[in-house]
C-alpha cells in the first residue's frame, strides 16, 4: 500500500517512554486459522466501492489519453496526516514496488501546499533512488503529480493524482494540461460522492430520530406506567393469599423491566450521535473527546482513507468503539490506549487496546450491559467481538465483520 506520512502524529510525539511492541493482528476465526479465508480473499475479484471504482475508470482513461504507463490516486486521511492509496491502474507487482520507492523517497513533489498551485513534473533520472535502482526494469523516467482539490473550497486539497511515464520529462510535459483537466474532474467526483453520502446519512439519521421520539413518547412511557402499577397488582393478589399469582406477578415485573431496558437501548441506537460524514468522521470526534477528558494517551491509526458502509453497520461500529473506549476511561487504569482501523482478509477490523490492569476493564456498570451488548451489536452486522485480557497485561477488544456485499447501496436507497 502506498502510504505517505505528512506530519508527526500526537502518538509519535509522546515522550513517556511507553511503546507498543507490535501492531494488533487479525486472524479470521476458522478451524484452519484463517488460511482458507485468506486464499479466497486473495483470489476473489475486488469489490470496489463506488468512489474507488469511479477513480479506477478515470485512471484507465487518463493513462490511455496521455500514453502514461501507470497511475495512482492517493487521498488525504480524515485526520490530514497521511496520503493513502485508494485506486491504481497499470501497476504490476514489480512496478508497484518501483512506484512505492519513488514516492517514499520523495522523487515526486508531495508537498500539498505546492501542489495546490497546479501540476508538477518530476524528471526521475535525477532522482537519488535512480542511481541505485534495485528493480530489473526501472521503467519510469518521469512522472506528473497534480493536486485533487475540492471545487467548493479552492486550495483545499483532497489528495494527489500521480501518473508514471516510460518517457522522459518532455513526454510528461506534453500531458500536463490533460492531467490538470482530469484532476479537476476527479476532485469534483470525490467531493460530490462524499457530499452525497453525507446527505443520505443525514436523511436516514433524521428518520431514525423521528422513530426514536415516537418510541419514547409511547412504548417507553407505557412500559414505565405499567411497571408502576405492578405494585398495586401485587398488593391485590396478596390480599387473596394467592402465592402463585404473586410469583406470576413477579415474573411480569421482571419482564417489564427487561422490556423497558430494551426500549431504552433501542432509543439509544436511533440517537446514535453519528456524524453525517460517516463512521470515520465520527471516530475522529470520539477520539478528540476522549483525549480532552482524561490523561490517557490515545493513539489513533486509521488505515482506511475511504469507508462507505450501510447506516446500520456505521451505527453499530461507532457504538461498539465508543463503549470500548468508555470502559478504558472508567475501569482500565491504563496510561496508554490505541484504536486501529484496518481491513484484512475481506474483513473490516476495529481494534481497541489498553495497557491497563487487565481482566477488570469490563466491570459491570449500572445501566450498561457491557460485553453482552457489544457482542449483540456485532452479530447484527454479521461480525464478531474477540477479547484478550490478562491481569497486569491490559485488554484488547477487536471487532471484525465481513465487507458488505456490493449491492447494499441500491438496496438501501
Amino acid at each position: 500500500m502506498l502510504r505517505t506520512a505528512i506530519k508527526t502524529s500526537r502518538a509519535e510525539a509522546d515522550s513517556s517512554g511507553f511503546s507498543w511492541v507490535r501492531d494488533p493482528e487479525f486472524i479470521p476465526l476458522s478451524n484452519d486459522g484463517g488460511v482458507a479465508e485468506c486464499l479466497m480473499h486473495e483470489s476473489a475479484v475486488p469489490r470496489a466501492g463506488a468512489l474507488k471504482g469511479l477513480l479506477i475508470n478515470f485512471l484507465e482513461t487518463i493513462i490511455r489519453k496521455t500514453n502514461a504507463t501507470a497511475g495512482v490516486v492517493r487521498l488525504l486521511s480524515p485526520d490530514g496526516h497521511t496520503l493513502q492509496t485508494i485506486s491504481s491502474a497499470g501497476l504490476s507487482k514489480e512496478l508497484q514496488e518501483e512506484a512505492e520507492s519513488l514516492i517514499e523517497l520523495d522523487c515526486e513533489n508531495s508537498d500539498i501546499a505546492a501542489l495546490a498551485r497546479g501540476a508538477y513534473v518530476s524528471d526521475l533520472r535525477s532522482c537519488d533512488v535512480r542511481q541505485n535502482c534495485r528493480y530489473s526494469s526501472c521503467r519510469f523516467q518521469s512522472l506528473v503529480s497534480a493536486a485533487l482539490e475540492s471545487p467548493n473550497q479552492p486550495g483545499a486539497p483532497l489528495g494527489i493524482l500521480t501518473l508514471f511515464f516510460d518517457g522522459q520529462r518532455e513526454v510528461a510535459n506534453h500531458a500536463l494540461k490533460t492531467v490538470t483537466a482530469f484532476a479537476d474532474m476527479m476532485g469534483a467526483v470525490i467531493e460530490y460522492t462524499r457530499i452525497n453520502r453525507a446527505d443520505h446519512r443525514t436523511e436516514l439519521l433524521a428518520e431514525r430520530r423521528v422513530i426514536a421520539n415516537d418510541i419514547h413518547d409511547s412504548l417507553a412511557q407505557t412500559l414505565t406506567f405499567a411497571r408502576m402499577r405492578i405494585s398495586l397488582l401485587l398488593e391485590a393478589i396478596r390480599t387473596g393469599n394467592d402465592s402463585m399469582a404473586t410469583k406470576y406477578a413477579g415474573d411480569i415485573d421482571e419482564a417489564l423491566e427487561i422490556s423497558q431496558k430494551s426500549a431504552r437501548q433501542l432509543i439509544a441506537d436511533f440517537r446514535s450521535g453519528l456524524n453525517p460524514g460517516g463512521v470515520l468522521a465520527s471516530l475522529d470526534e470520539l477520539v478528540a473527546r476522549f483525549r480532552e477528558r482524561n490523561s490517557i494517551v490515545l493513539e489513533y491509526h486509521n488505515r482506511l482513507v475511504d469507508l462507505a458502509l450501510p447506516i446500520e453497520h456505521e451505527i453499530q461500529v461507532f457504538s461498539i468503539v465508543r463503549e470500548a473506549l468508555n470502559n478504558i476511561d472508567r475501569h482500565s487504569g491504563a496510561t496508554h490506549a490505541r484504536l486501529f482501523v484496518d481491513a484484512n482478509f475481506g474483513h473490516y477490523v476495529f481494534t481497541v487496546e489498553d495497557n491497563g490492569v487487565g481482566a477488570h476493564t469490563f466491570a459491570p456498570v449500572e445501566g450498561h450491559f457491557g460485553m453482552m451488548i457489544m457482542r449483540e451489536r456485532a452479530q447484527r452486522i454479521g461480525g464478531k467481538i474477540t477479547v484478550e485480557s490478562a491481569i497486569g497485561l491490559g485488554t484488547k477488544v477487536q471487532l471484525s465483520f465481513p465487507e458488505p456485499s456490493s449491492d447494499w447501496r441500491s438496496a438501501s436507497e
